[in-house]
């Protein structure tokens, strides 16, 4: 079968201006059509949007000189400070010797010549009280074995 290439003029019997019109509309719907491709988000096999890793395709229409750039922005990760470490460092032991201790006080009785007496048997002593150092007690006799 022979197919003859017909015009939509002669099928019709349009004029030369809505035949021109005709092609100006498919023009345009098909700019549209790719436009609007071009904007459809990327979806997985399952349905839900890819993430990193997937390839895009896209198809867009531009005017004017040259290429401005993606018609996206990449996506924002906010920075993060990393988990800062405390570190302490131990001091090492140290050891303090107590101070010596202060040595004993000497201990005094007091001694009244007129009552021949010591305090605190002796309340008072009209001649005045006389320093005397106590002598330690005789040591104990031995049990015997």
């Amino acid at each position: 079968m022979l197919v003859a290439d017909i015009s939509d003029a002669a099928i019709y019997d349009l004029t030369p201006e809505v035949v021109r019109m005709k092609k100006l509309a498919r023009i345009v719907f098909a700019a549209m059509v790719l436009f609007l491709l071009g904007s459809v988000p990327e979806s997985g096999a399952d349905g839900r949007r890819s993430g990193h890793g997937g390839g895009r395709v896209g198809v867009g229409v531009w005017l004017g000189p040259g290429w401005w750039g993606p018609h996206y922005y990449p996506p924002y990760y906010p920075y993060y400070q990393p988990e800062q470490r405390i570190v302490i460092e131990q001091q090492p032991d140290m050891y303090v010797q107590p101070a010596p201790q202060a040595e004993e006080q000497q201990i005094y009785w007091y001694y009244c010549k007129e009552t021949k007496g010591y305090y605190p048997y002796v309340k008072q002593c009209p001649s005045g009280w006389m320093k005397v150092v106590p002598s330690p007690p005789p040591p104990s006799p031995s049990p015997p074995e």
